[in-house]
C-alpha cells in the first residue's frame, strides 16, 4: 500500500538532490520551548548545526511566525497577511516548494514531527506547495549528510507567494460543539468524528491535563499521534500500518473529521496522516483543550473520575 498523496513527504535522498535548487526552500521549524513559550531552538540547535541553506522558521513559539499575533491564546490560526509576511521574510515565492525540517531536542517534549505537521497544515491550507522531510534532521545526520553552522542567506524573490485565505482546515469552538451534539444525538451515524490526538492517559484523565479540567471532549475518540509515527523526528509508520490505525478508528470513511489536542499542535499529526491518504474533509480545532477546558459549560468526559 502507498500513500495517496506521497508528495506531502520527501526523503533525505530527494532533498540532497534538490538542495541547490532555487525553487526549493528548506525551513527549519525545530522547537525548544521554555515556560513562556519562547523558542530557544535557533540559538541552541539551529546555530550549532543545520542543513546547508536551510533557514530558521520560528513557527513553534507561542506567538511564532504562523500564529495570530492578536489572539489571546498561543498558536491560533494566522491571517493571510501574517502568513505572507512570514514567507516573504524567508524568500518563498509563488514557484517555491517549501520543505519543512526539524529535529527533536528533547524527546517527549519537543516533537519534531508535530511542529513539522503544524507548519505544513497551516501553509498547505494557505495554498503553499510544501512537504515534510521524512525522518527529520536526525535521519539526514545519521546518513552522514552535511550540517553546517554557517548562516544561510535569504534568497531574493521576484514577487511574493500567492496565498489564499484558508476556508478549511481549522475548526472553531462552535463547530466542535455542533459535532458533540451530533455525536450525542446520532451516535455512530454522527456526521463529524471528533479525534483526540493526545496520549491515552490524557484522554482518560489520568495523565497530563491541558487546562483546568482533565479528560476529553465528550464524544471524541482517541488516536494518539505517537501511534502514527516511529519516532518524534517525522519518521512516520509505513503506509499500511498507518492505514490500519486510521481505518480501524473509522477515520477514512465519508464523515468529516475534527482533530484536537492540547494546543492544536499534536492534532495536526493525525490530520496530516489523513491528508496522506487523500482525505480532505478534515479540520483541526484551533483552541483545542486550552480553550475548551476553560469553559465549565462545555461538555467533557473524565473516565478517571478525578476532579
Amino acid at each position: 500500500m502507498d500513500f495517496a498523496r506521497p508528495e506531502y513527504l520527501v526523503t533525505t535522498a530527494w532533498l540532497a538532490a534538490h538542495l541547490d535548487s532555487p525553487h526549493v526552500r528548506v525551513l527549519d521549524v525545530t522547537a525548544k520551548l521554555n515556560g513562556r513559550l519562547e523558542n530557544r531552538a535557533e540559538a541552541e540547535c539551529y546555530r550549532e548545526g543545520h542543513i546547508p541553506g536551510s533557514l530558521f522558521f520560528d513557527s513553534a513559539a507561542g506567538k511564532g511566525v504562523l500564529s495570530n499575533q492578536s489572539a489571546e491564546l498561543p498558536w491560533m490560526w494566522p491571517t493571510v497577511d501574517e502568513v505572507g509576511a512570514a514567507l516573504n521574510a524567508v524568500g518563498v515565492g509563488p514557484d517555491t516548494k517549501v520543505v519543512l525540517v526539524a529535529r527533536t531536542p528533547r524527546e517527549g517534549i519537543d516533537s519534531g514531527t508535530m511542529w513539522c505537521t503544524r507548519a505544513w497544515w497551516t501553509l498547505h491550507h494557505s495554498g503553499v506547495d510544501c512537504a515534510i522531510l521524512w525522518g527529520g534532521i536526525e535521519q539526514w545526520e545519521a546518513e552522514g549528510r552535511p550540517l553546517t553552522d554557517e548562516p544561510s542567506t535569504v534568497p531574493s524573490i521576484a514577487r511574493p507567494a500567492v496565498l489564499t485565505p484558508a476556508t478549511s482546515g481549522n475548526a472553531t469552538q462552535a463547530e466542535v460543539l455542533a459535532a458533540v451534539h451530533g455525536t450525542l444525538a446520532q451516535e455512530a451515524t454522527a456526521l463529524t468524528c471528533l479525534v483526540d490526538a493526545l496520549p491515552a492517559d490524557s484522554f482518560d484523565g489520568t495523565g497530563t491535563s491541558y487546562g483546568p479540567r482533565s479528560g476529553h471532549i465528550t464524544g471524541a475518540i482517541n488516536v494518539p499521534f505517537r501511534s502514527l509515527i516511529e519516532a518524534e523526528t517525522a519518521a512516520f509508520v509505513e503506509p499500511a500500518e498507518m492505514h490500519e490505525h486510521l481505518s480501524r478508528a473509522g477515520l477514512l470513511d465519508e464523515r468529516d473529521v475534527i482533530t484536537y489536542c492540547g494546543g492544536a499542535i499534536a492534532a495536526t499529526v493525525d490530520a496530516f496522516a489523513l491528508a496522506l491518504f487523500g482525505k480532505t474533509n478534515v479540520a483541526v480545532y484551533d483552541g483545542s483543550l486550552m480553550e475548551w477546558t476553560a469553559d465549565p459549560d462545555l461538555p467533557m468526559n473524565n473516565p478517571s473520575g478525578a476532579a
